[in-house]
Parts: structure tokens; C-alpha cells; sequence
């Protein structure tokens, strides 16, 4: 904002002279990282290990980062940038850093983004010395490497720890001292190391723990000797064939057709890591590849079925990053069967096309009703049989009709919704379900060999006269022709429709012209300014 002040000034003569002065005021920009509190006292125990949290420190803000600013030789403090946690880089023992007694640090508050946008607090730390000094080992960290098959018992380092008074004491401490035990000194294996589990997984294959060593059997007068015991793999087991691998390609299959997948399987981490191959064979082509990751199979070349009706297949698994070493690789062969079907290149025959057959149903479970005689152009060629339309005639009474006349004229039931027959493998079955009245079922069977594009077919025309076992045909000698009645279908249509009253009409219009009598004063207003 900015504000304008006329000033008069005057003597005591009358003269006068007048100005005026412009103040603007600018808004306060309040920095956008802050400590809640400016300085801070910090005791700690002398004999507090390396990399120990002292302390931390936090400030408001916006992706805060932390720094210190003191600069101390030797630095026994450092900072996490992150988190803000202040930790020891030495082991505080006053008899070696004197100066660690009082230690003041400056920590600088600052955003990533903005650095210039900062803050300080002071901290004022005060190492507390002990009656008794701490025991003192070597190593004094202990970080290593270990295969997964090192036995229970191996011992992975020994301690070598002096102490003021008293015996020492060793104790292990850590989410993974389960897997680790204390000797006396050593620290030895106490489970098997497996790296092919879960629980090696979800640590990332490093397992840490803490030694804990007492002098006097008083827990202020202890050591601590952290522990990283890294695990790394070995390859352990060999890949495995899945069970029983045959698949079956059509003999028109095109390049690149996928046949079957070779579904390996391996126990070392991690899971299921295999490299596949075909092993070739000596004067033999073999008209399939294998995909090395996956384990797909494919169509390389042509097959006839008229040269080799089967392939014989080896398969090689190797697994693969199971090792420290790559060379310590495993593998297996693996046998698989290819069958190569016969696909029809005509039309299949069946004989007759046309059949008219008659049945008593009876009460219980299906019966048959017919096997279709058809054959294709090759022998040993498969076929398939399914019902692709079905329709109800009614009975015709007098002459017989002859099953050639037999022909769809309208609309029926595709695949023979009413499952009153079925179809298994060639043969025609009738399901019974409670007939009352004889009726009368053409079907249409479609019978075809290996699929194909476009799929060559054939059709079969089945009349079937189906008569319940408790009624008796009718005569033949009746003239009468019956035909079943249909029950009239009734559509009820309801339109809804609205008659407002005539005081709701002339509200409405009235409460129209205000609307528009007001928007035009508005806009006159707006026009005159």
C-alpha cells in the first residue's frame, strides 16, 4: 500500500512553504525455515561408540536440508542432512579427545530448493565422563562376506577385548541375532545362512546385529561392536523339467506359430532364472525354436504330416545369476513331444447327409440316438461334431414326410438352446426331460477337422420323431392337422405427460419480464459509467 501525506510548514511571520511525503508500506516476508528453539544443552555418556545418535535437531520448512557450520579438528560430530540426526564419528573418550569435554556446534537449517533461505541453532554438547572406561576391542567394527552354505558353528571372528576390572561379558543384540551366537569371544553361525529365502530377500542379503561387551556387569561400562555379515549365493540346485511336455500343431501351422511353453522351474534366488535351448541332433531338421527366456516354442519351418508325424525335442535349461561365479552354472535336458495333426484338405464326408429316425424317450438317464459315419480326406484326421441349430416341426398327421423336405423356413434355436439333445463325439444323444406330447426336433450338426481359416465343413440334417413312452402315436388314417397355439403377447405403453395450472403459467411469465426488466437496468447502469 502507499500512502500520500500533505505537509504545511509555517513561520511565525505567516510564511509558509508545503510538500508532501509518500510512504509505502511493503509486506513482511516471514523466512520460510525455522528452529523452534535457538540453542540446546546435550549431555552423553563418555564411551558413546562411533556413529551413535547423540542428538537431533529439526526445523519448519519446506524440504529441509541440515549442515553443520563448526569446524573442529578431528570432527567428532557429523550430521544426517536428511534427518537431521547428530551423530559421533568417534568413540568419545576423553582420555584420547580431551577436547570433547564441551563441544559447541552451529547447525544451519536451509531449504534444497533455496539455500539462501536459512537458519541457525547452537548446540552445546557435554561428554559426561565415567567412573570406569569402557572395554576396549579390536575390531571395532567387524563388516564380511559369507557363502549361503557356511555350516552352523563356523566361527567369523574373534573379539579381542581388555577391560578395567572384572570378567567380560558377551552379548548380541540386533533383529538378527537369532542367526548369529556368541562364544565367549567368537562370534559363530548358529543357523544356516539362507540366501534363497524370503527373510534374506526382504534385508537385501545383509544381516546386522551388535555385539555387546560388559566389564563389571555393569551395563554403563560396555562396548558395543556393530556387525554386517553380507550372504552371498550359491548355485545349489539344478533346473527342473516340468511333467510330461507334449503339444500338439497342426500340420498348415504358419511361421512364428507358437506350439507350447516350456515351463522350467528353479530353487536357487532368484526363482526361476533360466536360459532355454534346443539341443540339435545329428542329420536331423528340426523345423521348431525355442525362445531362451521365456521357454516358447515356435514354428520355424514347414510341417507334413506325410514325412514325420511326430518331433522328438531336447530342451536344455541352464539357470542363470545363481553364483557368485558365472561359471558355476547347472542345466538339465529335457525331453518334449510335438505332435504334428492332419488338417483336412477337403471337405469331410458323411454318409447319409440326410437321416429321419424315431425314438420312444424314456424316464432316467440320456440314450443314444445315432453315430454319425463321416470321414475326411486323410485318414487318422480328427473331426468335430457340435450342434449348430436346432428347431421344433409340429407332427404331421397322415402321410409320413419324407426327411429330405425337411428345410428351416424361419426363425429357430441356435445350437440347440432347448438341450434336448447332445452332442459327444460323433454320437447323438436325447436327454430326456419330461416330454408329454410326441414331437418332432430337426437338428443341424457341423462336422469339421483341425480349425482353420477359412474352416472347412460339412452338414448333417437329423429329423428326429420323439414319441413318450406313456403315449400312443395317433393314428395314421386322422385327417386332422393340428397346430400349436401360440399365446398372444400383450405390450402396455404408458407416456407420462404434465399440465401445469394456469396461476403456475402466469408466475412464471411475470417472474420472466422482472428478470429481464432488471438485467437491462444493469446493463444501462454499466453503459452510463
Amino acid at each position: 500500500q502507499v500512502f500520500r501525506l500533505p505537509i504545511v510548514v509555517m513561520d511565525r511571520h505567516g510564511h509558509n512553504c508545503s510538500g508532501a511525503v509518500t510512504v509505502q508500506v511493503l509486506p513482511w516476508h516471514r523466512p520460510r525455515v525455522n528452529f523452534s528453539e535457538s540453542w540446546r544443552a546435550v549431555t552423553v555418556p563418555e564411551g558413546t561408540g562411533p556413529l551413535e545418535v547423540v542428538t537431533w535437531v529439526q526445523a519448519s520448512g519446506d524440504d529441509v536440508r541440515y549442515a553443520l557450520l563448526t569446524a573442529a579438528v578431528p570432527a567428532l560430530f557429523t550430521i544426517d542432512a536428511v534427518s537431521g540426526e547428530i551423530r559421533s564419528t568417534h568413540r568419545l573418550d576423553l582420555e584420547r579427545f580431551p577436547q570433547a569435554t564441551h563441544t559447541r556446534l552451529l547447525v544451519r537449517a536451509y531449504e534444497a530448493q533455496a539455500p539462501a533461505v536459512a537458519a541457525t541453532m547452537a548446540l552445546n554438547i557435554t561428554v559426561r565422563p565415567r567412573s570406569w572406561p569402557a572395554p576396549r576391542c579390536v575390531p571395532a567394527l567387524y563388516v564380511s562376506q559369507v557363502p549361503e552354505t557356511v555350516p552352523p558353528g563356523r566361527t567369523l571372528v574373534v573379539l579381542r577385548c581388555a577391560g578395567p576390572v572384572g570378567a567380560l561379558r558377551y552379548a548380541l543384540r540386533g533383529a538378527a541375532r537369532a542367526l548369529f551366537r556368541m562364544e565367549g569371544p567368537q562370534l559363530q553361525v548358529n543357523t544356516t545362512l539362507d540366501y534363497d529365502s524370503e527373510l534374506a530377500a526382504a534385508v537385501g542379503f545383509q544381516f546386522a546385529a551388535t555385539i555387546v561387551v560388559t566389564a563389571g556387569g555393569q551395563t554403563t561400562q560396555s562396548t558395543r561392536v556393530p556387525v554386517l555379515v553380507t550372504v552371498t549365493p550359491v548355485n545349489e540346485y539344478a533346473p527342473q523339467c516340468p511333467n510330461a511336455t507334449a503339444f500338439s500343431v497342426p500340420e498348415t501351422a504358419a511361421f512364428s506359430a507358437a506350439v507350447g511353453r516350456v515351463a522350467g522351474t528353479d530353487h536357487d534366488y532368484p526363482l526361476h532364472s533360466i536360459e532355454y535351448g534346443l539341443e540339435e541332433r545329428a542329420g536331423a531338421v528340426q523345423p521348431f525354436a525355442i525362445d531362451a527366456h521365456t521357454g516358447w516354442i515356435y514354428v520355424v519351418g514347414p510341417l507334413e504330416r506325410g514325412r514325420q508325424r511326430s518331433y522328438r525335442l531336447t530342451v536344455r535349461l541352464t539357470d542363470t545369476h545363481n553364483d557368485v561365479d558365472p561359471a558355476k552354472r547347472r542345466r538339465c535336458l529335457c525331453d518334449v513331444a510335438v505332435h504334428v495333426q492332419a488338417v483336412l484338405g477337403e471337405v469331410p464326408v458323411c454318409t447319409p447327409e440326410v437321416q429321419e429316425l424315431r425314438i420312444t424317450s424314456k424316464v432316467g438317464g440320456r440314450q443314444p440316438v445315432s453315430r454319425l459315419a463321416c470321414q475326411g480326406s486323410r485318414e487318422g484326421a480328427a473331426l468335430s461334431y457340435a450342434i449348430v441349430r436346432g428347431e421344433e416341426r409340429p407332427r404331421r398327421c397322415g402321410a409320413r414326410p419324407r426327411a429330405a423336405a425337411w428345410v428351416f423356413s424361419g426363425a429357430s434355436r441356435a445350437g440347440n438352446e432347448d438341450r434336448h439333445f447332445r452332442m459327444e463325439g460323433n454320437t447323438l444323444f436325447h436327454v430326456p426331460t419330461g416330454l408329454e406330447q410326441p414331437r418332432t426336433f430337426v437338428l443341424l450338426v457341423e462336422v469339421w477337422g483341425v480349425p482353420g481359416v477359412p474352416r472347412r465343413s460339412t452338414t448333417v440334417i437329423l429329423v428326429v420323431h420323439v414319441t413318450p413312452q406313456a403315449t400312443t402315436v395317433p393314428p395314421r388314417s386322422t385327417a386332422r392337422r393340428s397346430t400349436p397355439w401360440k399365446e398372444p403377447v400383450v405390450i402396455t405403453r404408458t407416456e407420462a405427460t404434465w399440465s401445469p395450472p394456469a396461476w403456475f403459467v402466469a408466475a412464471l411469465a411475470a417472474s420472466g419480464a422482472l428478470l429481464l426488466a432488471a438485467l437491462g437496468c444493469a446493463a444501462r447502469t454499466l453503459l452510463q459509467r
